[in-house]
């Protein structure tokens, strides 16, 4: 796992490359919150096993975990693919980027443009 901590916006966020530990919600909040973060944003080349198949319950275990530690999770990269097939992810994708908690982005600089929304600056 590779990390880095950038403050984007305003708003420190912690960018890993992989998941740290066993790739659990526990271990990526533990990072975080140790970095500093109140951001993560995780590649999506470098996902944990299962994270893009909803029925798995390891997207919204992570989701759930940043919420109530008060930690945004941005997806960063291309999830085109798992998009296609899988129409239950690309409902939840959709209605996670209307909100403020979980995105899911195409590149950093998209992810600049949605924080610096998501805090109103």
């Amino acid at each position: 796992m590779t990390q880095r901590l950038e403050t984007i916006s305003g708003v420190p966020v912690l960018f890993l490359a992989g998941a740290p530990g066993g790739g659990s919600a526990t271990d990526l909040v533990a990072v975080a919150l140790e970095a500093g973060a109140r951001w993560i944003a995780l590649s999506a080349s470098g996902l944990p096993q299962g994270f893009l198949d909803l029925s798995s319950g390891v997207a919204g275990e992570i989701a759930q975990k940043c919420v109530n530690y008060g930690i945004g999770l941005a997806v960063v990269g291309d999830i085109g693919p798992a998009l296609s097939r899988s129409s239950a992810l690309r409902d939840w994708v959709r209605e996670c980027n209307r909100g403020g908690h979980v995105g899911f982005l195409a590149g950093e600089a998209e992810l600049a443009d949605w924080l610096a929304a998501q805090e109103g600056t």
